[in-house]
């Protein structure tokens, strides 16, 4: 036994236990995933305020836990049975918040040809903490169409292959959807067009999970008259909807919103839905934000099939009432 300079015992360095490490492991992946987040990818900070207001407070709970943990690093803490285990249960559910919060983590806008060659019109383009807005330059136009991006996507990364829409005269929304996810505000198109009164014809449309929650909107809102679907499909039918034309687009090599999906929505959509087949096509080249997983392997090159994309969308957007 060592003996302090005053000639006495001291007693040995007490053991942590594995809750203490646990614990620690906890309070760093909670301010690891926050700053990896928000410092690695522009993506978050460019968001809905959402994610980040979130990624800050779990990085301060990290941070805050970490410095509990120092100051009680020599004070033992007996636990009953019951209260370990309760304990354990918490330590194992902040770890999951910690991994849910990095699953989050957007795919960043990836600029590709058609942005490095320019905007193929004059446009002008905003943006607030929830939306962009991209409008033709020196023209007011009466028409306009919001748009939700698939899930996790970076909302900038549609502003190009929507570039074309805003060229044949068209207001365009991209919105910012909160965590990235469009489920948690379907009704988020509302106040874009609210935001925007001077429009007064309304196309709602949006991207894999975006186009199922622009699919809900249009069928609770009569006031919307048409619905693009990028990779996407209803889940509930719209057959009954009147007054709603619907544009689906979809890619033939599609590993997500597979070609046959595509084919068994067909019952859920109005009997006059236009579908248009970008061959060679998928998932990813609906956007700007480079690969993803499970997707399938293209047949064509990306600029191409947006060609074809923005070729559709401007051509049923123009059969619409009022569309030209």
């Amino acid at each position: 036994m060592k003996t302090s300079p005053a000639g006495q015992a001291s007693a040995p360095p007490r053991k942590r236990s594995a809750l203490f490490w646990a614990s620690v492991a906890c309070a760093a992946a909670l301010m690891g995933v926050a700053l990896w987040m928000l410092a690695g990818n522009p993506a978050v900070l460019g968001g809905h305020p959402l994610l980040p207001g979130i990624l800050l407070a779990a990085a301060a709970t990290g941070a805050g836990w970490a410095v509990l943990l120092w100051r009680r690093r020599d004070v033992p803490r007996p636990r009953a049975r019951v209260r370990a285990i309760g304990a354990w249960a918490g330590r194992l559910a902040v770890l999951a918040v910690a991994a849910g919060l990095a699953w989050l983590n957007p795919f960043a806008y990836q600029p590709g040809p058609t942005a490095e060659a320019g905007p193929a019109s004059d446009l002008t383009v905003s943006e607030t903490s929830t939306a962009i807005t991209m409008s033709p330059e020196g023209a007011r136009t009466p028409r306009g169409l919001v748009f939700y991006p698939g899930a996790r996507v970076d909302a900038r990364a549609y502003q190009d292959v929507l570039a074309p829409v805003v060229g044949a005269g068209y207001r365009v929304v991209i919105l910012k959807e909160p965590l990235g996810l469009s489920l948690l505000d379907g009704n988020q198109a509302r106040s874009a067009i609210e935001d925007n009164p001077d429009i007064t014809t309304w196309t709602v449309g949006g991207h894999s999970l975006g186009g199922v929650s622009a699919s809900s909107f249009a069928l609770a809102n009569t006031d919307i008259t048409g619905l693009v679907l990028y990779a996407s499909y209803p889940v509930e039918s719209l057959r009954g909807r009147t007054g709603l034309s619907v544009l689906s687009v979809s890619g033939t090599k599609d590993g997500l919103s597979t070609p046959d999906k595509i084919q068994a929505s067909r019952e859920l959509l109005p009997p006059d839905t236009e579908f248009a087949a970008v061959q060679g096509g998928v998932h990813a080249f609906f956007g700007d934000y480079g690969d993803q997983p499970g997707d399938g392997k293209p047949g064509t090159s990306r600029s191409t099939a947006q060609q074809q994309i923005g070729t559709a969308t401007v051509s049923f957007l123009g059969q619409l009432p009022g569309g030209r």
